[in-house]
């Protein structure tokens, strides 16, 4: 197989070649016109001629984007200036920190100085970054069509997301979108005996192991348990994650041997991860990324352990329906899953497998983190667990299982989790290229608006416009989930409703939130009921995945985290989030 970095190696070499012969014919026309050139002109010119010809094409671009702003009564988005060839040390410091800090480091320091909306200009390639709502607004609403995935992402994540719907643009987007959306419908999403089953077997093992005297990683745990409950809704195969068991902490030793069907889910969902990280680490080292991936394409192995759990449920599936292709079924029937209802649309294996992909990471890795972060911030704030059980008790009870009006009805709770997705945006980071030339909103009434060339990426960041104290007060670090009941609510969410979007919005807003938050609410009361109160148990997790010693001389939240948030396409707790929780007294 032909690696992304020798695929690309072999079009510099050919775009070298074409540039090459060219100065070769151009030398022998002047020869047949009477002129003559010495070898060493000839040597000079083939040499130079591919550095020549990329200067040249970077200085009329610039020219050409200037006139074409001024045209449109706009101006450049101010480009960060490095001190490196390409803004190379721009980009490997933001790697760095995006690999080694914390989410945001780097840009924010660079919003401080030219705002919140300039070019990376990275390897001489303009990269927009944005956290201002109404460019976001432009992009994924007002003007759609003009902001697409794009080639380069596609290209960047198609090893994984392949064609489905969070890496397709146009009529294989519509199809997709088309494909999945009747699906989540609200008396689908209303049932909530999936979420039971397996919240039930995660608490029960969390209980075991508290009362044996060992915290727990709730990361780890709330990861299995989105994931059995994803495969289960959309395929009706469940993966079985959570009975691999929990991990201990890093400085006991134990010697559990995982084997048979528990092994392949553990390894499923370890490659799952670690594809996710390797093409979300990509786009950070901007068109040069497959120069880091030479000798292998690094998605290759854990894809493989991913498509060897999917392809035979693909392949009973497709089977199925061709059985009983000659009988009427109805496919919007309660035992139906996403999968069979997908099949009644394509049997393509190919795109079966895309879009089951790309649904179970937006179904499992979203509400995984949220529920992650949700339990970290009760643990640290808990006056807010302590109001909310009250909620759950008075609502719910102390031991039935919530229903669907149930947790429409709990005002409190839909804060806590809206504050919580606020605080630590679940995709803190997105990316669209433009299709034409536009422009974005000016900033302010008395600048012009910022010129968007064509074929250009777009990078925008909720996560730092959520944290933006002019948007959302001067409050906009502190976890307060009043600030989705109270006054604040008017003042700031109401008139801007673009400043918070923790499911994307316009045409591509997320199919399945009201899923996602009936599955989040779902377990957090579930967990509320069992346990009264929640610790941070840090020293369960190795040492080097701690908050490093040094944020506590930097500026907000980061100076006071005890947690370690990191991205890859969703945030995450570095070394999981380790507590232990005390059971309530009323709870089975």
């Amino acid at each position: 197989m032909i690696t992304p970095g020798i695929s690309f190696l072999g079009r510099i070499v050919v775009s070298t070649g074409a540039i090459y012969l060219g100065a070769v014919c151009l030398a022998r026309f002047a020869t047949k016109l009477g002129i003559s050139l010495p070898p060493w002109i000839l040597l000079l010119g083939a040499t130079s001629s591919l550095p020549i010809g990329f200067a040249l094409r970077i200085l009329y671009l610039r020219i050409i984007h200037r006139r074409q702003a001024a045209r449109m009564g706009a101006r450049l988005a101010p480009p960060i200036r490095g001190k490196r060839f390409g803004n190379l040390d721009v980009m490997l410091k933001l790697v760095e920190r995006f690999d080694n800090g914390y989410p945001g480091d780097g840009l924010v320091e660079i919003i401080a100085e030219l705002g919140t909306c300039f070019n990376l200009n990275v390897m001489f390639e303009n990269v927009i970054f944005t956290a201002e709502p109404s460019h976001i607004k432009t992009i994924l609403a007002s003007e759609f069509e003009n902001y697409v995935k794009g080639d380069k992402f596609r290209h960047t994540m198609s090893s994984v997301l392949g064609t489905g719907v969070f890496n397709s643009d146009g009529e294989m987007w519509k199809f997709h979108r088309s494909m999945t959306r009747p699906f989540f419908s609200h008396d689908r999403i209303g049932h909530f005996n999936i979420f039971d089953r397996h919240a039930e077997d995660a608490i029960s093992q969390m209980k075991a192991r508290f009362r044996s005297g060992y915290p727990v990683d709730f990361q780890d745990l709330i990861s299995r348990f989105t994931l059995d409950s994803a495969t289960e809704f959309l395929f009706n195969n469940c993966v079985h994650s959570l009975s691999a068991g929990l991990p201990y902490p890093h400085n006991v030793a134990t010697t559990e041997a995982l084997t048979g069907k528990v092994k392949i889910a553990e390894n499923f969902a370890k490659a799952f991860a670690d594809a996710q990280t390797i093409i979300a680490q990509r786009p950070r080292k901007s068109w040069v990324w497959p120069l880091f991936e030479i000798f292998k394409d690094k998605t290759t192995e854990p894809m493989r352990i991913v498509n060897s759990f999917i392809d035979p449920i693909l392949k009973e599936a497709i089977a199925k329906k061709q059985s009983h292709a000659n009988e009427e079924k109805d496919v919007d029937n309660d035992d139906t899953t996403l999968l069979d209802h997908l099949v009644q649309m394509t049997t393509d294996p190919v795109v079966l497998r895309d879009e089951i992909l790309n649904i179970l990471i937006a179904g499992r890795d979203t509400t995984a983190g949220t529920l992650t972060v949700a339990m970290y911030l009760l643990s640290t704030h808990p006056h807010v667990m302590t109001r909310l059980r009250e909620e759950i008790m008075t609502q719910v009870g102390p031991t039935d299982r919530p229903t669907y009006d149930q947790i429409r009805s709990m005002k409190y709770l839909r804060a806590v989790l809206n504050e919580t997705m606020r605080v630590f945006s679940p995709v803190p980071f997105n990316v669209r290229a433009s299709v034409n030339a536009s422009t974005l909103p000016a900033t302010n009434h008395l600048d012009k608006p910022i010129y968007v060339p064509p074929k250009t990426s777009i990078t925008y960041s909720v996560f730092l416009m959520h944290r933006r104290k002019d948007l959302w007060g001067p409050d906009a670090d502190e976890f307060d989930p009043d600030r989705f009941l109270d006054e604040r609510l008017h003042k700031y969410l109401t008139p801007k409703p673009f400043i918070f979007l923790p499911f994307n919005a316009g045409p591509r807003i997320c199919l399945g939130q009201q899923f996602a938050y009936n599955e989040m609410s779902f377990m957090l009361i579930r967990l509320l009921q069992s346990f009264s109160s929640i610790t941070l148990h840090p020293e369960a997790q190795p040492p080097h995945t701690l908050p490093p010693a040094d944020w506590a001389q930097a500026e907000g939240r980061k100076s006071r985290e005890k947690f370690w948030p990191k991205v890859h396409l969703t945030i995450y707790a570095h070394g999981g989030l380790w507590v232990r929780m005390a059971e309530a007294e009323n709870a089975n």
